[in-house]
Protein backbone atom coordinates (compact mmCIF):
# COMPACT_ATOMS: atom_id res chain seq x y z
CA UNK A 1 0.00 0.00 0.00
CA UNK A 2 1.80 3.11 -0.88
CA UNK A 3 1.50 5.85 1.89
CA UNK A 4 1.16 9.34 2.17
CA UNK A 5 2.55 12.02 4.90
CA UNK A 6 0.51 15.10 5.41
CA UNK A 7 1.52 18.06 7.61
CA UNK A 8 -1.16 19.81 9.25
CA UNK A 9 -4.12 19.07 10.80
CA UNK A 10 -6.55 21.71 9.52
CA UNK A 11 -9.43 21.58 6.86
CA UNK A 12 -6.97 20.85 4.23
CA UNK A 13 -4.86 18.46 5.59
CA UNK A 14 -7.67 16.74 6.64
CA UNK A 15 -10.02 16.52 3.74
CA UNK A 16 -6.92 15.26 1.43
CA UNK A 17 -6.25 12.61 4.07
CA UNK A 18 -9.82 11.41 3.92
CA UNK A 19 -9.93 11.34 0.07
CA UNK A 20 -6.39 9.67 -0.06
CA UNK A 21 -7.63 6.77 2.77
CA UNK A 22 -10.52 6.08 0.59
CA UNK A 23 -8.81 5.62 -2.23
CA UNK A 24 -6.50 2.94 -1.02
CA UNK A 25 -4.12 5.29 0.47
CA UNK A 26 -1.98 4.73 3.69
CA UNK A 27 -2.09 8.34 5.60
CA UNK A 28 -0.08 9.44 8.65
CA UNK A 29 -0.98 13.30 9.83
CA UNK A 30 1.07 15.32 12.11
CA UNK A 31 -0.64 18.32 13.84
CA UNK A 32 1.01 20.63 15.91
CA UNK A 33 -1.69 20.68 18.82
CA UNK A 34 -3.80 18.65 20.68
CA UNK A 35 -6.80 18.96 18.63
CA UNK A 36 -7.79 18.53 14.70
CA UNK A 37 -9.40 21.61 12.83
CA UNK A 38 -7.06 24.16 12.76
CA UNK A 39 -8.53 27.61 12.13
CA UNK A 40 -12.25 25.70 12.82
CA UNK A 41 -11.94 23.81 16.07
CA UNK A 42 -13.30 23.69 19.08
CA UNK A 43 -11.48 23.38 22.82
CA UNK A 44 -12.58 23.33 26.39
CA UNK A 45 -13.21 26.50 27.83
CA UNK A 46 -11.20 26.11 31.03
CA UNK A 47 -8.45 23.25 30.20
CA UNK A 48 -7.80 22.71 33.66
CA UNK A 49 -10.93 21.37 34.23
CA UNK A 50 -11.98 17.41 33.34
CA UNK A 51 -15.75 18.62 32.75
CA UNK A 52 -15.21 22.29 31.09
CA UNK A 53 -17.63 23.67 28.27
CA UNK A 54 -15.99 23.41 24.69
CA UNK A 55 -16.50 26.21 22.58
CA UNK A 56 -15.62 27.17 19.18
CA UNK A 57 -13.08 29.03 18.37
CA UNK A 58 -15.40 31.19 16.35
CA UNK A 59 -18.89 30.53 14.60
CA UNK A 60 -18.41 28.76 11.34
CA UNK A 61 -20.86 28.36 9.10
CA UNK A 62 -21.55 26.91 5.66
CA UNK A 63 -24.38 27.38 2.63
CA UNK A 64 -25.75 25.02 0.68
CA UNK A 65 -23.34 25.71 -2.17
CA UNK A 66 -20.34 24.49 -0.21
CA UNK A 67 -20.58 20.63 -1.63
CA UNK A 68 -16.63 19.75 -1.22
CA UNK A 69 -17.04 20.53 2.43
CA UNK A 70 -20.37 18.83 2.52
CA UNK A 71 -19.07 15.84 0.86
CA UNK A 72 -15.91 15.88 2.91
CA UNK A 73 -18.69 15.48 5.91
CA UNK A 74 -20.29 13.08 4.49
CA UNK A 75 -16.57 10.81 4.30
CA UNK A 76 -16.45 11.48 7.88
CA UNK A 77 -19.95 10.45 8.43
CA UNK A 78 -21.18 13.31 9.98
CA UNK A 79 -22.69 15.54 7.82
CA UNK A 80 -26.35 15.14 9.54
CA UNK A 81 -24.44 17.17 12.58
CA UNK A 82 -25.16 20.11 10.14
CA UNK A 83 -28.28 21.80 10.75
CA UNK A 84 -29.53 23.94 7.96
CA UNK A 85 -31.74 27.40 7.60
CA UNK A 86 -33.72 29.07 5.22
CA UNK A 87 -34.66 32.23 7.16
CA UNK A 88 -32.00 35.15 7.03
CA UNK A 89 -32.60 37.80 9.92
CA UNK A 90 -31.32 41.20 9.20
CA UNK A 91 -31.89 43.26 12.37
CA UNK A 92 -31.42 47.00 12.43
CA UNK A 93 -30.53 49.03 15.70
CA UNK A 94 -33.74 49.51 17.51
CA UNK A 95 -34.78 46.06 17.02
CA UNK A 96 -36.66 45.71 13.96
CA UNK A 97 -36.36 42.65 12.24
CA UNK A 98 -37.02 41.64 8.24
CA UNK A 99 -36.80 38.24 6.99
CA UNK A 100 -35.11 37.21 3.97
CA UNK A 101 -36.33 33.37 2.76
CA UNK A 102 -36.97 31.71 -1.07
CA UNK A 103 -40.37 31.88 -2.20
CA UNK A 104 -42.01 29.81 -4.98
CA UNK A 105 -40.12 30.98 -7.68
CA UNK A 106 -37.20 29.15 -9.23
CA UNK A 107 -33.49 30.47 -9.14
CA UNK A 108 -32.08 32.99 -9.68
CA UNK A 109 -35.52 34.28 -8.59
CA UNK A 110 -36.39 31.92 -5.61
CA UNK A 111 -35.28 35.15 -3.03
CA UNK A 112 -37.01 37.64 -4.91
CA UNK A 113 -40.38 38.00 -3.12
CA UNK A 114 -39.06 38.34 0.73
CA UNK A 115 -36.22 40.83 -0.48
CA UNK A 116 -39.09 42.91 -2.02
CA UNK A 117 -40.71 43.09 1.44
CA UNK A 118 -37.37 43.76 3.50
CA UNK A 119 -38.19 46.84 5.59
CA UNK A 120 -34.46 47.81 6.24
CA UNK A 121 -33.77 48.77 2.52
CA UNK A 122 -35.52 51.53 0.98
CA UNK A 123 -36.83 51.11 -2.73
CA UNK A 124 -33.85 52.73 -4.00
CA UNK A 125 -31.31 50.57 -2.33
CA UNK A 126 -33.39 47.37 -3.65
CA UNK A 127 -33.70 49.06 -7.28
CA UNK A 128 -29.54 49.30 -7.10
CA UNK A 129 -29.03 45.82 -5.41
CA UNK A 130 -31.53 44.60 -8.34
CA UNK A 131 -29.26 46.09 -10.53
CA UNK A 132 -26.29 44.84 -8.85
CA UNK A 133 -27.22 41.53 -9.28
CA UNK A 134 -27.93 41.50 -12.75
CA UNK A 135 -24.98 42.78 -13.58
CA UNK A 136 -23.21 40.15 -11.44
CA UNK A 137 -25.07 37.22 -13.79
CA UNK A 138 -24.29 39.30 -16.88
CA UNK A 139 -20.59 40.35 -16.05
CA UNK A 140 -19.11 37.01 -14.64
CA UNK A 141 -17.98 35.37 -17.52
CA UNK A 142 -17.21 38.50 -19.65
CA UNK A 143 -15.07 40.61 -17.55
CA UNK A 144 -11.73 40.43 -17.53
CA UNK A 145 -10.60 43.18 -14.86
CA UNK A 146 -12.43 41.55 -11.61
CA UNK A 147 -9.16 39.59 -10.17
CA UNK A 148 -7.82 43.13 -9.75
CA UNK A 149 -10.30 45.63 -8.67
CA UNK A 150 -12.05 46.01 -5.45
CA UNK A 151 -15.18 44.64 -4.66
CA UNK A 152 -16.16 48.14 -3.26
CA UNK A 153 -14.62 49.38 -7.04
CA UNK A 154 -17.08 47.27 -8.67
CA UNK A 155 -19.79 48.21 -6.42
CA UNK A 156 -19.59 52.00 -6.68
CA UNK A 157 -19.13 51.87 -10.51
CA UNK A 158 -22.93 50.16 -10.66
CA UNK A 159 -23.82 52.90 -8.75
CA UNK A 160 -25.06 50.97 -5.45
CA UNK A 161 -26.14 53.51 -2.97
CA UNK A 162 -24.51 53.81 0.56
CA UNK A 163 -27.26 51.98 2.22
CA UNK A 164 -26.83 48.87 -0.07
CA UNK A 165 -23.15 48.58 0.08
CA UNK A 166 -23.35 49.30 4.03
CA UNK A 167 -26.06 46.78 4.48
CA UNK A 168 -26.82 44.59 1.93
CA UNK A 169 -23.09 43.56 0.26
CA UNK A 170 -21.16 44.27 2.97
CA UNK A 171 -23.13 42.17 5.65
CA UNK A 172 -22.73 38.89 3.46
CA UNK A 173 -19.61 39.62 1.97
CA UNK A 174 -17.15 40.52 4.78
CA UNK A 175 -19.07 37.72 6.11
CA UNK A 176 -18.55 35.10 3.55
CA UNK A 177 -14.94 36.09 2.44
CA UNK A 178 -13.38 38.02 6.06
CA UNK A 179 -11.94 40.77 4.13
CA UNK A 180 -13.19 44.79 3.18
CA UNK A 181 -15.00 45.67 0.25
CA UNK A 182 -12.19 47.69 -0.06
CA UNK A 183 -9.74 44.73 0.00
CA UNK A 184 -11.07 42.00 -1.71
CA UNK A 185 -11.11 41.63 -5.20
CA UNK A 186 -14.45 41.53 -7.03
CA UNK A 187 -13.94 37.92 -8.22
CA UNK A 188 -14.41 36.39 -5.31
CA UNK A 189 -17.47 38.95 -4.68
CA UNK A 190 -18.59 37.57 -7.45
CA UNK A 191 -18.49 34.27 -7.02
CA UNK A 192 -19.73 33.65 -2.92
CA UNK A 193 -22.76 35.80 -4.18
CA UNK A 194 -23.62 34.04 -7.48
CA UNK A 195 -23.38 30.29 -5.80
CA UNK A 196 -24.67 31.22 -2.58
CA UNK A 197 -27.61 33.55 -3.82
CA UNK A 198 -28.22 32.78 -7.32
CA UNK A 199 -27.20 29.53 -8.78
CA UNK A 200 -29.89 26.96 -7.30
CA UNK A 201 -32.90 27.55 -5.04
CA UNK A 202 -31.33 26.13 -1.87
CA UNK A 203 -28.14 27.32 -1.77
CA UNK A 204 -28.35 30.32 0.38
CA UNK A 205 -29.35 27.97 3.27
CA UNK A 206 -26.89 28.78 6.01
CA UNK A 207 -25.51 25.47 7.73
CA UNK A 208 -24.02 25.37 11.51
CA UNK A 209 -22.73 22.46 13.10
CA UNK A 210 -25.20 21.36 15.79
CA UNK A 211 -22.02 19.62 17.96
CA UNK A 212 -18.84 21.88 18.79
CA UNK A 213 -16.63 21.86 15.67
CA UNK A 214 -13.73 19.71 16.84
CA UNK A 215 -16.69 16.40 17.07
CA UNK A 216 -16.57 16.83 13.64
CA UNK A 217 -13.31 15.60 13.13
CA UNK A 218 -12.95 13.42 16.44
CA UNK A 219 -11.48 10.08 16.72
CA UNK A 220 -15.02 8.15 15.59
CA UNK A 221 -14.77 9.71 12.36
CA UNK A 222 -11.11 8.50 11.37
CA UNK A 223 -12.02 5.05 13.10
CA UNK A 224 -14.62 4.82 10.76
CA UNK A 225 -12.28 6.00 7.68
CA UNK A 226 -9.60 3.69 8.31
CA UNK A 227 -6.28 4.04 7.10
CA UNK A 228 -5.30 7.15 8.63
CA UNK A 229 -2.92 7.47 11.36
CA UNK A 230 -3.40 11.21 13.28
CA UNK A 231 -0.34 11.67 15.51
CA UNK A 232 -1.58 14.90 17.66
CA UNK A 233 1.33 17.33 19.12
CA UNK A 234 3.68 16.46 16.75
CA UNK A 235 5.41 19.66 15.46
CA UNK A 236 7.45 19.49 12.44
CA UNK A 237 10.62 20.05 13.11
CA UNK A 238 11.97 19.96 9.36
CA UNK A 239 10.90 18.75 6.02
CA UNK A 240 12.67 17.73 2.85
CA UNK A 241 12.03 15.03 0.04
CA UNK A 242 15.27 13.26 1.20
CA UNK A 243 15.26 13.00 4.67
CA UNK A 244 11.50 12.73 4.74
CA UNK A 245 9.43 14.56 7.94
CA UNK A 246 10.96 15.35 11.04
CA UNK A 247 9.35 15.60 14.25
CA UNK A 248 9.69 14.39 18.08
CA UNK A 249 13.36 13.72 17.48
CA UNK A 250 12.38 10.96 14.87
CA UNK A 251 11.98 11.32 11.08
CA UNK A 252 9.67 9.88 8.82
CA UNK A 253 9.36 8.84 5.32
CA UNK A 254 6.64 8.10 2.72
CA UNK A 255 6.23 7.66 -1.04
CA UNK A 256 4.35 11.29 -1.05
CA UNK A 257 3.68 14.02 0.98
CA UNK A 258 1.39 16.59 1.75
CA UNK A 259 2.10 20.50 3.20
CA UNK A 260 -1.67 21.60 4.51
CA UNK A 261 0.69 24.42 6.62
CA UNK A 262 -1.19 27.52 6.66
CA UNK A 263 1.25 30.20 4.64
CA UNK A 264 3.32 31.88 7.24
CA UNK A 265 4.42 28.41 8.71
CA UNK A 266 5.48 26.82 5.50
CA UNK A 267 8.91 28.48 4.81
CA UNK A 268 10.57 27.35 8.87
CA UNK A 269 8.76 23.67 8.46
CA UNK A 270 9.57 23.42 4.63
CA UNK A 271 12.28 26.15 3.32
CA UNK A 272 13.04 23.38 0.34
CA UNK A 273 9.07 24.24 -1.29
CA UNK A 274 10.22 28.52 -1.23
CA UNK A 275 7.34 29.17 -0.66
CA UNK A 276 7.51 33.11 -0.05
CA UNK A 277 4.81 34.23 2.62
CA UNK A 278 5.84 37.98 2.12
CA UNK A 279 3.24 37.59 -1.24
CA UNK A 280 0.54 36.93 1.44
CA UNK A 281 -1.22 39.17 3.70
CA UNK A 282 -3.67 37.95 6.83
CA UNK A 283 -7.27 38.95 7.81
CA UNK A 284 -8.31 38.52 11.38
CA UNK A 285 -11.52 37.28 13.25
CA UNK A 286 -13.09 37.88 16.40
CA UNK A 287 -15.91 35.84 18.27
CA UNK A 288 -17.27 37.34 21.30
CA UNK A 289 -18.74 34.77 23.80
CA UNK A 290 -21.57 36.14 26.34
CA UNK A 291 -23.41 34.12 28.79
CA UNK A 292 -26.30 36.13 30.15
CA UNK A 293 -28.36 35.23 33.32
CA UNK A 294 -31.18 35.18 31.32
CA UNK A 295 -32.43 34.36 27.66
CA UNK A 296 -32.10 37.24 25.66
CA UNK A 297 -33.41 36.36 22.15
CA UNK A 298 -35.29 33.18 20.07
CA UNK A 299 -33.89 34.11 16.88
CA UNK A 300 -31.18 31.35 15.88
CA UNK A 301 -28.94 34.09 14.25
CA UNK A 302 -29.35 37.22 12.85
CA UNK A 303 -27.14 39.99 10.72
CA UNK A 304 -26.30 42.79 12.82
CA UNK A 305 -26.81 46.20 10.79
CA UNK A 306 -24.61 49.80 10.92
CA UNK A 307 -22.62 48.52 14.11
CA UNK A 308 -19.12 47.02 14.28
CA UNK A 309 -20.41 43.73 15.47
CA UNK A 310 -22.16 41.59 12.24
CA UNK A 311 -23.46 38.26 12.99
CA UNK A 312 -25.31 36.85 16.17
CA UNK A 313 -25.61 33.34 17.03
CA UNK A 314 -27.89 31.43 19.67
CA UNK A 315 -25.65 28.86 20.94
CA UNK A 316 -28.18 28.28 23.91
CA UNK A 317 -31.46 28.56 24.24
CA UNK A 318 -30.67 32.07 24.10
CA UNK A 319 -28.81 32.81 27.15
CA UNK A 320 -25.37 31.79 25.83
CA UNK A 321 -24.51 34.20 22.40
CA UNK A 322 -21.78 34.22 20.03
CA UNK A 323 -21.09 37.95 18.31
CA UNK A 324 -18.45 37.83 15.16
CA UNK A 325 -16.34 40.41 13.89
CA UNK A 326 -14.84 39.71 10.44
CA UNK A 327 -11.70 41.50 9.15
CA UNK A 328 -11.56 42.53 12.48
CA UNK A 329 -8.76 44.86 12.56
CA UNK A 330 -10.65 47.86 14.27
CA UNK A 331 -10.48 45.08 17.22
CA UNK A 332 -7.01 43.65 17.31
CA UNK A 333 -5.44 46.40 19.36
CA UNK A 334 -8.82 46.72 21.59
CA UNK A 335 -8.19 45.39 24.93
CA UNK A 336 -10.41 42.67 25.95
CA UNK A 337 -12.67 44.25 28.59
CA UNK A 338 -13.60 46.87 25.80
CA UNK A 339 -14.04 44.35 23.28
CA UNK A 340 -16.97 42.55 25.58
CA UNK A 341 -18.10 46.02 26.68
CA UNK A 342 -18.69 47.04 22.95
CA UNK A 343 -20.14 43.66 22.34
CA UNK A 344 -22.84 44.06 24.96
CA UNK A 345 -23.50 47.56 24.10
CA UNK A 346 -24.00 47.35 20.27
CA UNK A 347 -26.07 43.82 21.00
CA UNK A 348 -28.24 45.66 23.09
CA UNK A 349 -29.47 48.02 20.04
CA UNK A 350 -30.55 45.02 18.30
CA UNK A 351 -31.80 42.90 21.04
CA UNK A 352 -33.47 44.99 24.03
CA UNK A 353 -33.85 42.04 26.33
CA UNK A 354 -29.41 41.87 26.56
CA UNK A 355 -30.46 45.49 28.42
CA UNK A 356 -32.04 44.07 31.33
CA UNK A 357 -30.25 40.87 31.51
CA UNK A 358 -27.13 40.39 33.25
CA UNK A 359 -23.89 39.48 32.13
CA UNK A 360 -22.33 36.41 33.77
CA UNK A 361 -19.52 35.61 31.65
CA UNK A 362 -17.42 36.34 28.62
CA UNK A 363 -14.59 35.15 26.30
CA UNK A 364 -12.87 36.58 23.52
CA UNK A 365 -11.21 34.90 20.68
CA UNK A 366 -9.05 37.34 18.40
CA UNK A 367 -7.95 34.83 15.38
CA UNK A 368 -5.33 37.27 13.84
CA UNK A 369 -4.74 34.76 11.59
CA UNK A 370 -7.78 33.64 10.55
CA UNK A 371 -7.74 33.85 6.68
CA UNK A 372 -5.30 35.59 4.08
CA UNK A 373 -6.51 38.38 2.37
CA UNK A 374 -8.30 37.93 -0.65
CA UNK A 375 -6.71 41.05 -2.03
CA UNK A 376 -6.94 42.80 -6.18
CA UNK A 377 -3.98 41.15 -7.91
CA UNK A 378 -3.75 38.41 -5.22
CA UNK A 379 -5.04 35.62 -7.42
CA UNK A 380 -2.79 35.45 -10.02
CA UNK A 381 0.25 34.54 -6.12
CA UNK A 382 -1.65 31.82 -5.39
CA UNK A 383 0.26 28.34 -6.01
CA UNK A 384 -1.03 25.54 -7.40
CA UNK A 385 -0.66 21.77 -5.74
CA UNK A 386 2.41 21.10 -7.30
CA UNK A 387 6.11 21.92 -6.50
CA UNK A 388 9.49 21.57 -7.42
CA UNK A 389 9.34 17.60 -6.72
CA UNK A 390 7.80 15.22 -7.79
CA UNK A 391 6.09 13.35 -4.78
CA UNK A 392 5.70 16.54 -2.59
CA UNK A 393 1.95 19.01 -2.69
CA UNK A 394 0.52 21.87 -1.30
CA UNK A 395 -2.86 22.39 -0.05
CA UNK A 396 -4.48 24.86 2.29
CA UNK A 397 -7.02 27.92 1.81
CA UNK A 398 -4.56 30.16 0.85
CA UNK A 399 -3.02 27.83 -2.34
CA UNK A 400 -5.12 28.25 -5.65
CA UNK A 401 -8.18 26.30 -4.75
CA UNK A 402 -10.69 28.24 -6.91
CA UNK A 403 -11.94 30.19 -4.15
CA UNK A 404 -11.47 32.38 -1.56
CA UNK A 405 -9.90 31.62 2.33
CA UNK A 406 -13.25 30.00 3.54
CA UNK A 407 -14.03 26.49 4.66
CA UNK A 408 -15.04 25.36 1.26
CA UNK A 409 -11.83 26.58 0.21
CA UNK A 410 -9.82 24.47 2.45
CA UNK A 411 -11.29 21.34 1.52
CA UNK A 412 -10.97 22.27 -2.54
CA UNK A 413 -7.48 22.52 -2.06
CA UNK A 414 -6.98 19.33 -0.15
CA UNK A 415 -9.21 17.24 -2.59
CA UNK A 416 -6.95 19.33 -5.00
CA UNK A 417 -3.49 17.89 -3.79
CA UNK A 418 -4.96 14.39 -2.89
CA UNK A 419 -5.47 13.87 -6.55
CA UNK A 420 -2.21 15.23 -7.72
CA UNK A 421 -1.20 12.36 -5.51
CA UNK A 422 -3.24 9.78 -7.00
CA UNK A 423 -2.26 10.76 -10.72
CA UNK A 424 1.61 10.73 -9.67
CA UNK A 425 0.82 7.36 -7.96
CA UNK A 426 -0.79 6.05 -11.40
CA UNK A 427 -3.89 5.67 -9.89
CA UNK A 428 -5.64 8.66 -11.18
CA UNK A 429 -9.10 9.64 -9.18
CA UNK A 430 -11.85 12.73 -8.77
CA UNK A 431 -12.57 13.54 -5.12
CA UNK A 432 -12.90 17.21 -5.97
CA UNK A 433 -17.19 18.02 -7.13
CA UNK A 434 -17.45 20.60 -9.61
CA UNK A 435 -19.07 24.09 -8.35
CA UNK A 436 -23.13 24.72 -8.87
CA UNK A 437 -24.00 25.92 -12.10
Amino acid sequence: MQTVIIIGGGLAGLSAAAALAEAGFRVRLFESRGFLGGRATSYPLSPSEEDSEVIDNCQHVLLGCCVNLLDFYGRLGVRDRIRFYRNFYFIEPGGRVSTLARGFLPAPLHLAGSFLRLACFSASDKLAISRGILAILRERSTRTDLASISMLDWLREKRQTQAAIDRFWRQILVSAINEDLDRMAAMHGFQVFRLGFLARADSYEMGVPNVPLGELYGRGAWERTGNVTISLRSPVESFDPEAGVCSGGACHTADYYICALPFERVHAAAPCLRVDARLFEHSPITGIHLWFHRAVTHLPHATLLDRNIQWMFNKEGGRYVQVVVSASRSLTEMPRAEVISLAVQELGEFIPAVREARLERAHVVKELRATFSAAPGTEALRPGAETRFPNVFLAGDWTNSGWPATMEGAVRSGYIAAEAVARAAGRPAQFLLPDLR
